[in-house]
């Protein structure tokens, strides 16, 4: 359904621009065409002169939309390649089709959560209908830069400083889709949107800074805590098969011995069973 609403959106504004081109393609008038005939037969009258003026050329990533006598000769620009004027009534502008990629200016921005942020990133934008950016629109790349830099703060004014931070593609997809959308009927379509950089002011920095290692401290003790209950617990099991089995306290004290004299030290210490010593103190 969406898909659909999407489909027919773009049906009428297509339907819109074929309207608006038509009107400016009208009938040029008698007193038009008058003129055109005379500036035919003043190229044909200095013919070796005039056809240096009559001939155009367009690059393989332009076109060219021609004016004759101030309205558009055909729905369709010209191009690439060489085409036919006539020298007195026609003009042409030039358009380039290549894709165009600029900066967004940093922009300081309140997010939804009243946290002041400075917010830049890149658009990549190409013409997609050479007539309606003449037409239509002054300068389509000014205006296009004009937008992209509102509506860059309309969309993160909308957003809290956590979805800033984590949703760089979503605002990037949201504002491809609204600039999309605004630059249609200047035939300009905008192809990719990217978030650059977030920068934050310094005490938020700080703040947030101290929160994380706050938090990373919380969480040390945490698994140390589990560690010390665990080893408790460990504890307890093993106290309680040793005194199931008392040589097995014997076994321990050989493993232990074991372990200094492997480490080389100067001090061995012997441990002695504790009914040893209660033997000699009752004495």
């Amino acid at each position: 359904m969406e898909m659909e609403n999407q489909m027919e959106s773009q049906r009428r504004r297509q339907d819109g621009k074929d309207a608006l081109i038509s009107e400016r393609t009208g009938s040029l008038g008698c007193v038009g065409w008058f003129i055109v005939i005379l500036s035919g037969l003043f190229m044909f009258l200095l013919f070796p002169f005039t056809i240096w003026f009559c001939f155009k050329t367009v690059q393989e990533y332009e076109r060219a939309v021609i004016f004759r006598l101030g309205r558009i000769t055909d729905r369709k620009p010209k191009g690439p390649g060489l085409f036919f004027i006539l020298p007195c009534t026609d003009s042409l502008i030039k358009v380039d089709l290549r894709t165009v990629s600029f900066d967004i200016p940093p922009q300081e921005i309140l997010t939804k959560d009243s946290v002041t942020v400075s917010v830049d990133g890149v658009v990549y934008f190409r013409v997609s209908d050479p007539i309606a950016s003449v037409a239509n629109v002054t300068n389509a790349d000014f205006s296009t830069r004009l937008l992209a830099q509102t509506t860059l703060r309309n969309v993160l004014g909308t957003k809290n400083l956590a979805e800033v931070l984590s949703d760089r593609e979503g605002i990037a997809h949201s504002m491809q889709s609204n600039l999309d959308e605004a630059t249609d009927n200047w035939g300009i379509k905008v192809e990719r949107v990217e978030i650059k950089d977030v920068k934050l002011p310094h005490q938020l920095q700080r703040a947030m800074a101290a929160e994380a290692e706050a938090a990373r401290e919380a969480r040390a003790k945490v698994i140390a805590a589990e560690g010390e209950m665990n080893a408790s617990r460990a504890l307890k099991e093993a106290s309680l098969v040793i005194a199931e089995s008392p040589s097995a306290l014997q076994l321990r004290y050989l493993q232990t011995l074991n372990t200094i004299a492997a480490e080389k030290n100067s001090t061995i210490i012997f441990p002695l069973p504790m009914d040893v010593m209660s033997h000699f103190m009752r004495k």
